[in-house]
């Protein structure tokens, strides 16, 4: 009998602990029902991906400072900026649909926009600009025991163009040509910027392009260990080129920018932009390029070289269509 109702009691027990549990079970979901529609009422926002080029490089802070930017300052946009391939892998993204804004360099977006040079076999027909941002500038690096005074004294030199399908080996073959210069007549390689400096310092070449800004380390590492000279690249050469590319402006390399570089030197340069999807909403848009400027400050805190970023430019070197959003803002400022 007794242990009967022990069996009672502790049956008794177990339904009532169940039911205290189903009860506790119950409120998170009642307390969740809220916040759901809180989320619901809220504007869906729209992301924006903005890709760069690899960590170590000038893309990815800029880049990173633009989405900062915009996150403050441009309402329901959320933007993420993102390491990448660079230029030409940032206009073939461009023309996927991957990503809605890149950074890249003004003479690949020209390329990929009229399906010439590396985009022969894939025209992107949907790029548009929205912003020329900084230059990047060719030097034509050598030593001064090469003997080589002019752009005119490569002919018959061993010659790094840059990397196989780069952009620096296209500028470099266009400004060869503009002299004469070709594999015809010239020992012409192709090297990365670290195999032009190693190429140099070791004497296996007598002079290298390179497509960067000024200063850039490649150059400085040759400068460190050796006595460099920076190739001219005159105005009858610019003149040449720019009838026929409109992407080239000119520069000129300050005096002290490397060791024993004592003069200033003429060059030309092609410049970093910042491009866009043509189905991208034009308020978006001119939302995006209205902030960039507006605070571009912020942009200067994050990396010296976005001191080159100016409204007065934002035009130079545009290579492609501009986007309606940016082409509105620009109208607004007196610029077009």
């Amino acid at each position: 009998m007794k242990a009967k109702l022990f069996l009672l009691l502790v049956l008794g027990a177990a339904l009532i602990l169940s039911g205290c549990a189903q009860e506790k079970q119950v409120t998170p979901v009642e307390q969740e029902t809220p916040a759901a529609e809180e989320t619901k009422a809220t504007p869906e926002e729209i992301h924006v991906t903005i890709l760069t080029g690899g960590a170590a490089g000038t893309y990815y802070p800029i880049g990173g400072a633009m989405a900062n930017v915009i996150n403050e300052h441009v309402k329901g946009v959320k933007a993420t900026a993102v390491t990448s391939g660079a230029s030409v892998a940032n206009a073939r993204k461009i023309g996927n649909g991957e990503a809605e804004l890149a950074l890249l360099q003004n003479d690949i977006a020209y390329y990929a926009y009229t399906g010439t040079e590396m985009f022969k076999d894939n025209k992107i027909e949907n790029i548009r600009g929205v912003a020329t941002l900084y230059p990047e500038v060719v030097q034509i690096v050598t030593l001064k025991d090469k003997g080589i005074k002019t752009i005119y004294d490569l002919k018959g030199k061993r010659v790094a163009v840059g990397a196989p399908g780069s952009g620096t080996a296209v500028a470099a073959l266009q400004i060869l040509g503009t002299v004469g210069i070709d594999e015809s007549n010239t020992d012409i390689r192709y090297l990365n910027f670290k195999e032009v400096a190693d190429a140099l310092k070791d004497g296996t070449i007598d002079a290298g392009f390179i497509v960067a800004g000024v200063p850039t380390a490649a150059v400085s590492d040759i400068a460190a260990v050796k006595d460099v000279q920076i190739v001219e690249i005159p105005d009858e050469i610019f003149q040449k080129l720019s009838e026929q590319y409109k992407f080239y402006i000119q520069y000129t390399i300050p005096a002290g920018s490397y060791k024993g570089v004592d003069e200033d030197v003429k060059s030309v340069a092609v410049l970093a932009m910042l491009a866009t999807r043509e189905d991208m909403p034009e308020d978006v848009i001119y939302e995006i390029t209205k902030a960039i400027f507006e605070h571009r400050d912020e942009l200067v805190a994050a990396h010296k070289r976005a001191e080159d970023i100016t409204l007065e430019t934002a035009l130079d070197g545009m290579s492609i269509p501009l986007h309606p959003g940016a082409e509105k803002y620009y109208k607004e400022k007196g610029l077009i």
